[in-house]
């Protein structure tokens, strides 16, 4: 049975791409899994939880095209197959984790929820600009199979979206395919995944140069197949002759990176002369792999002129994503250079299939070092504080990077990205060696701490204890670990310079008998020019402002601003000064408030920004001495010191109707400083349809966290229902209004 989020045409598909889904996912299912996955989406496509994503796309088909991609392309296993199906349905009110633990395992349970936390973010917050993104990626993080799940979900949309209207959705999609899901898919060896992920993304972005190289591409195909024809046929006897078996074949580079090599080498089409590239696959033994591989080697270099520039050796040392090929560059026939790839079938596998093919042989190389990259993606994801693209940037630095190798004096080996510095290397090794860095000596000789590193070389790390990182550093460094435990520190020693900077606010602040409120504090630091709370009190904890002349001027600022003057006038006596400019622009609208008499309309107020009242407080009305009604609370700091000494501008003043309108509020939220909480609030605020996550500040010491978060609201009711569900996140300790 389909329900209306069908149409007819959909209708027709969805039987055809079930059961060609089941059928690619045969080999992992249990026994059951297909009959019982058949009842659970019948089941949810009745209640109507398959709907449509941003692009219009039917959820159901999208997964079920998914799937199918992912068993092709990555062998995913049980859980990961059914995650992605199920996932759509997990709900607090339809089918929470506890339902799908028990009905599905434990493991697909938490696949599923991982997905769901992207899923929930990523619907918010697409945009890499987000200051949500990095929660994303945290998300990420947690199990790699939601990583490989997500980057297959995100090729079969970007196959989907060609030609679709909508330009700017499809041009953000394909600038997030390039810059982040393309590098994941090349750290974790998903090759053929990440060359149309950039291809797609090129076509998307610049249509006009995608379009114009595969045609010139077409143009040369016929030129291009008899050349390589002509260049294996001898290889394929010599192969032969030397025993070997194995497949012999050619490939045409990606468009995108022959757009690459058109931009960095400043050529045409024409004189890009390694546009294809060969590939030798051997059949043999594991025993004999890397002899066969050599031999294979030594034949095609017996025939062509290699170039030793371009000799990639992966098979001695494979890749940290488990890749291993022998690469070689020979002179071909016509005077033409060729890329000859030599690899065993296993290889080709892992190459083709990424971390999915680790799981198939078992004891392969490369595993250990995958965990360590992972472990490193959330050191800087839990540690970098310059926004989502910085993020990006230090997660792909070392993907794309060649590689050099470095010996410790004991003889271990380490892999850096090429420019790697001695300190880089010694971050590497450990993060109390690196932070103590203050030189080394290479192959025997004293060197600075910035020299960089070529394959081969042994390097001993010299050390001092009085030694502390500096922020010159992240000049030098490569590394995403060595620039994230470097800013790791840096932000340490700012947080303790902070802390004593607050401390000496609030202690001076109480000797001078000065409430301080911390909304209020918020605006003035915003307003003297600090990016953040932590950046103003580590100022004031290094003397370079002063606090006595910060607290005169956070004085200043606190007073009320409708206190001007001390005459006494009538209210009466003040003119209601109101332009369409100003009422469009300071009025809400006309049946939200009400102020004095309900037959006076028109008046010009604007809400108090000591108190932020929202609708449904208690209010009164301040006629300041700009004939402008200031609405403050009731309880607001400044209310008693009004009344005192300006009875006469109050004015009667109260809700009326209903509203529509989100006011601003501010919540003041302390817990255990963990590393989900943030997640999990942003996560609840934005499941609410009618509250608005606008700002997060959070400050963090010795294990808690304290945190101002500012969301839209249209009521105090809305308000106190999301505070009780704050409340309610393992971790939080207390949460309040602020005002």
């Amino acid at each position: 049975m389909v329900n209306q989020y069908f149409t007819p045409n959909e209708r027709a598909l969805l039987p055809v791409l079930y059961h060609k889904a089941v059928k690619a996912l045969m080999p992992v299912l249990h026994v059951d899994d297909a009959k019982r996955l058949r009842e659970l989406l019948t089941q949810g496509i009745i209640d109507g939880h398959y709907v449509r994503n941003h692009f219009g796309m039917n959820m159901l088909l999208h997964r079920l095209e998914t799937v199918t991609l992912m068993a092709d392309a990555v062998s995913p296993d049980r859980s990961m197959s059914l995650a992605l199906m199920i996932e759509p349905l997990c709900s607090d009110d339809y089918m929470p984790a506890e339902i799908i633990e028990k009905e599905w395992g434990e493991d697909v349970a938490r696949l599923v929820v991982g997905l769901n936390k992207v899923g929930s973010l990523y619907d918010r917050t697409a945009s890499v600009e987000s200051d949500n993104f990095r929660n994303l990626l945290l998300t990420f993080a947690q199990d790699i199979r939601v990583i490989i799940t997500m980057i297959v979900e995100r090729l079969q949309l970007m196959r989907a979206i060609n030609h679709h209207p909508d330009e700017a959705s499809v041009k953000k999609a394909a600038a997030e395919a390039r810059y982040l899901y393309a590098p994941l898919a090349h750290r974790l060896g998903l090759y053929a995944i990440k060359g149309e992920l950039e291809d797609l993304s090129l076509k998307y972005s610049n249509r006009e140069v995608f379009t114009r190289i595969a045609h010139d591409l077409n143009e040369r195909k016929d030129a291009r197949d008899a050349y390589i024809a002509a260049f294996i046929a001898p290889v394929k006897e010599k192969l032969e002759a030397a025993g070997l078996k194995f497949d012999i074949k050619g490939r045409t580079k990606s468009i995108s990176s022959i757009w690459n090599k058109i931009q960095k080498q400043h050529n045409d089409l024409d004189h890009i002369y390694d546009l294809f590239a060969i590939r030798v696959i051997i059949d043999t033994p594991r025993e004999r792999e890397k002899a066969d591989c050599w031999l294979a080697y030594s034949v095609i270099t017996d025939m062509y002129r290699p170039n030793p520039a371009r000799m990639k050796d992966w098979i001695s040392i494979p890749k940290s994503n488990g890749y291993e090929s022998l690469h070689i560059t020979v002179h071909g026939p016509q005077e033409r250079w060729v890329e000859v790839q030599i690899r065993t079938r296993r290889m080709d596998l892992v190459a083709e299939k990424g971390l999915a093919a680790h799981w198939r042989y078992k004891g392969i190389k490369g595993e250990n070092e995958l965990d360590q990259w992972m472990n490193n993606v959330r050191d800087i994801l839990e540690t970098a504080d310059s926004g989502p693209m910085e993020l990006m940037k230090n997660m792909s630095m070392d993907i794309y990077a060649d590689e050099v190798f470095v010996f410790t004096p004991k003889g271990d080996l380490h892999r850096l990205p090429k420019g790697a510095s001695i300190l880089d290397f010694a971050f590497s090794i450990h993060t109390k060696l690196g932070c103590q860095c203050i030189g080394g000596r290479v192959n025997g000789k004293n060197r600075k701490i910035n020299h960089k590193l070529q394959s081969g070389d042994t390097v001993e790390i010299n050390t001092s204890a009085q030694q502390n990182p500096t922020r010159d550093w992240l000049q030098f460094t490569v590394t995403s670990k060595a620039r994230t435990k470097i800013r790791q520190v840096l932000n340490e020693a700012q947080n303790r310079q902070a802390a004593l900077g607050r401390e000496t606010f609030m202690r001076r602040a109480k000797n001078r008998k000065l409430e301080v409120d911390e909304p209020t504090l918020m605006r003035f630091i915003k307003k003297a020019g600090f990016k953040t709370v932590t950046d103003f009190f580590a100022s004031l904890g290094a003397e370079e402002i002063d606090a006595n002349r910060v607290l005169e001027q956070y004085a200043e600022f606190a007073k009320p601003d409708e206190a001007v003057g001390d005459e006494k006038r009538s209210a009466e006596d003040f003119v209601m000064n109101v332009s369409d400019d100003e009422q469009h622009q300071e009025t809400a609208s006309k049946d939200v408030l009400i102020i004095g008499s309900s037959q006076i309309k028109g008046m010009n107020y604007k809400l108090a920004r000591c108190c932020n009242p929202i609708y449904g407080d208690d209010v009164f009305g301040f006629i300041s001495s700009d004939g402008v009604v200031k609405i403050h609370c009731n309880n607001c700091p400044n209310a008693s010191h009004i009344r005192e000494r300006y009875p006469y501008r109050i004015i009667p003043t109260r809700w009326s109707g209903s509203n529509d309108t989100a006011f601003p509020a501010t919540i003041m939220v302390m817990g255990i400083d963990d590393i989900g909480i943030v997640t999990n609030i942003s996560s609840i605020i934005n499941k609410e349809r009618d509250i608005q996550l606008r700002n997060i500040a959070i400050d963090s010491n010795d294990g808690l966290f304290r945190g101002n978060i500012v969301v839209g609201v249209n009521s105090t009711t809305a308000l106190t229902a999301l505070i009780r569900k704050i409340k309610t996140i393992k971790g939080v300790k207390h949460v309040e209004r602020s005002k």
